[in-house]
């Protein structure tokens, strides 16, 4: 993963630009599948003592599940970063990282694995005309029809469904 030397970073602003394989093991256990590595671009600069700033991008393929029909779904990520590291164990910051104490460099792995997941959309459609499943035989309704007799509506609809008929009776 990338480290950023903080004794480079107190001389100056480092432009970044780097390529995170999408194996890497910063996203282990991330619930979703990365399908081209993951672009990193951006500056991060000093912003204070002991506060280091970093405003990029993050550029990457997922895979996702479609939530009607589960087809596999390409969900390209386009994400403007802004992050704050931090060595001040004491900053009350919540989306500020913090800074290993005597450390020498800068490692923003947390930061890019928390804004990737943050940047996939938590519900994706593979079409938003999608049909889905059938919830009895699960044939999926954008290729066939079923003949399972899954005609019946849900119970729990029933008041609902009185209430519809009774006013469609009064606009007539």
């Amino acid at each position: 993963m990338l480290r950023i030397d903080l004794g480079a970073l107190r001389r100056g602003p480092i432009d970044m630009s780097q390529a995170v394989p999408a194996d890497d093991p910063c996203f282990q256990n991330v619930e979703l599948e990365l399908d081209e590595p993951v672009q990193l671009s951006g500056r991060i600069m000093e912003a204070g003592s002991g506060r280091f700033y970093w405003h990029g991008r993050l550029r990457t393929v997922a895979r996702s599940a479609c939530r009607r029909c589960l087809k596999p779904v390409e969900v390209p990520v386009d994400q403007q970063i802004e992050v704050l590291f931090t060595e001040d164990e004491e900053a009350n910051d919540p989306s500020a990282y913090l800074i290993p104490p005597r450390s020498g460099g800068l490692d923003p792995s947390e930061a890019v694995r928390e804004e990737l997941i943050l940047a996939v959309p938590g519900y994706v459609l593979c079409d938003q005309k999608c049909r889905g499943l059938c919830p009895v035989c699960g044939t999926d309704f954008n290729e066939s029809s079923c003949s399972c007799g899954n005609n019946e509506s849900d119970p729990r609809w029933a008041a609902l469904e009185v209430l519809r008929s009774g006013q469609s009776d009064e606009r007539k």
